[in-house]
């Protein structure tokens, strides 16, 4: 999730391959039925890489192994 502390900036969005960032009310935005924290893209999520004041933290509420991730992905790259 991203919390308060984002200046949107803009640099997560370009880096997001399953195009789960979006503008939010105040700040952007991370919907967790998008979002694989990157698996079966990369190593590491590209948010969080670039992210220049670390606002993109864990969402406790939306935890998921990497298992549940990498299902996630397939399902979204044959939809």
């Amino acid at each position: 999730m991203i919390n308060s502390d984002c200046i949107s900036c803009d640099a997560c969005v370009p880096e997001c391959p399953n195009g789960a960032i979006s503008a939010g009310e105040e700040a952007y935005a991370i919907d967790p039925t998008k979002c694989t924290e990157c698996v079966g893209h990369f190593d590491k999520s590209q948010c969080i890489q670039v992210c220049p004041v670390d606002s993109i933290v864990s969402d406790p509420n939306n935890l998921e192994s990497k298992d549940q991730l990498q299902e996630k992905f397939l399902r979204l790259a044959t939809t």
